[in-house]
């Protein structure tokens, strides 16, 4: 087969970036295979060709609702019609719609709880299936065990859907995740693809300080020189928003984003953003997969990422046009007691644990009592299938000693007298090859570099309190 010809008449591109042959030609082939692509360097299309070929559906595992809704409506957009997200808030007159036409659909998306659903598995049996994907498969390692257990249950739907093949696609896993990708999806002898994930036109900033004001005054003079796009990640909801607050103060058009939102504000936002009505957004870890925006200048972390895997995935969301793109760092003292909080906090404690075990999976009253948190209802309530009590709270002490070893890489990062890019290459279990000259601020850093996305001084604006309000809430 001429998958160069295929690729030309299906998206009129004339070649194929890095890895994706590769890959395209191992699932052809048959095989199970785990893809390791840079953000930015096509993941999608390794599902999207093979569809072309392959018979039956393609069933997409997918962790966002908004990531779902971007990917179908990139397919849309590219005369793809069979095409359809199942989610919970579609109305019941359009899902019974959906499953009686179920089978008509080539792309089918679905999130794992919706998957690990008896109704679900019931519907998709009754379909023919010819690839799985397990698409941003790092959440699996990155969620699945603290967070989102169904991520650890994709695997029980394989025999349920006759065995189809399998494709996990990532932009950043360690060679541990990758061997929990290939254990969580029962893959048994995969074709593993990993491309040096290295973003050489990705320069590493990290800037220091006393005290939390001064990150915000180094903030008001970023944002004044420089032109966006682009995100400012905060550790908590609280504070994405009163950034967003100090930016629209100052004249520029922001807005915040977080997972306490309604689902059509987030949209709205991300829409917003996408259009280049917003320069800034300023949210929590929960933004970015599914935002396809390849001039996204600067990612400023005003805390610090709860790890390196997390870090290098919201960096990586600048520069996708090839062009320089800076990730600032921001560390104040006392930085790391909020770090390992927000680590720490999702993990049951022992007390939980008991809880669950007395009271039994059945009782969600001790949910709405206080005594358990719904998510950790949920982890234990899916380590309960696999251990007796004893085991679950090992589990979890086992999770909290590589959560503290996330915090110490993060500790090392913050500490580094040496070149930030080696040792983030390092974490994932590969080399630097060929440093870019504009490295990181170790290094050091050719800020002219950055001179044609500064702003102009004709651009230089403050607004009145009404022009604000107009910044916020366009007509």
């Amino acid at each position: 087969m001429n998958l160069e010809k295929l690729l030309y008449s299906a998206y009129g591109f004339s070649s194929f970036r890095p890895g994706q042959r590769e890959i395209i030609e191992q699932v052809l082939a048959g095989e199970d295979v785990i893809a390791l692509l840079p953000t930015g360097m096509g993941k999608s299309i390794c599902y999207q060709l093979p569809a072309k070929v392959l018979p039956d559906s393609i069933l997409i595992v997918s962790p966002l609702l908004s990531l779902m809704q971007d990917q179908v409506a990139q397919l849309k957009k590219m005369g793809e019609k069979s095409v359809v997200a199942i989610n919970s808030f579609l109305k019941p007159e359009d899902k019974e719609k959906i499953w009686n036409t179920l089978s008509s659909y080539k792309y089918i998306f679905i999130s794992p709880e919706m998957l690990v659903q008896p109704f679900v598995k019931k519907k998709l049996q009754q379909i023919k299936i010819s690839l799985l994907v397990a698409d941003e498969a790092h959440c699996i390692s990155q969620w699945g065990f603290d967070f989102r257990p169904d991520y650890l249950r994709i695997s029980e739907v394989l025999p349920v859907l006759n065995f189809p093949q399998v494709l996990a696609l990532t932009a950043t896993a360690t060679d541990k995740v990758t061997e929990e990708i290939k254990k969580y999806l029962a893959l048994k002898e995969p074709y593993v693809y990993s491309h040096p994930m290295d973003r050489k036109n990705i320069v590493f900033d990290l800037k220091k300080f006393d005290d939390s004001r001064d990150k915000i005054e180094f903030i008001k003079g970023f944002i004044r020189k420089f032109s966006g796009p682009g995100i400012i990640y905060a550790g908590t909801r609280k504070k994405s928003q009163e950034l967003s607050m100090l930016l629209t103060e100052q004249g520029i058009s922001a807005a915040f984003y977080h997972g306490g939102m309604e689902h059509q504000d987030r949209v709205f936002v991300q829409q917003q953003f996408q259009n280049g009505e917003l320069q800034w957004i300023c949210s929590t870890n929960a933004f970015g997969m599914g935002v396809h925006i390849p001039n996204i200048r600067h990612v400023i972390h005003f805390q610090l990422p709860t790890s390196i895997e997390g870090y290098v995935q919201e960096v990586g969301r600048a520069g996708r046009d090839g062009e320089p793109s800076l990730a600032t760092l921001l560390y104040a003292q006392g930085d790391e007691a909020l770090l390992e909080s927000l680590v720490m906090d999702d993990l049951p404690t022992q007390h939980e644990i008991e809880a669950v075990y007395r009271y039994g999976v059945a009782a969600t009253h001790i949910i709405e009592q206080g005594i358990v948190r719904e998510t950790a209802f949920r982890v234990v309530a899916y380590w309960m299938t696999q251990l007796p009590m004893e085991g679950v709270i090992k589990q979890m002490e086992l999770l909290r000693n590589g959560k503290r070893l996330q915090v110490l890489k993060i500790r090392e990062l913050i500490g580094l007298e040496g070149c930030l890019r080696s040792y983030i290459i390092q974490c994932f279990d590969q080399q630097l090859v060929d440093k870019p000259e504009n490295c990181c601020a170790n290094d050091g850093i050719d800020y002219d570099v950055f001179e044609a996305f500064m702003h102009s001084k004709e651009k230089q604006i403050t607004l009145e309190w009404q022009e604000r309000l107009h910044v916020i809430l366009p007509i």
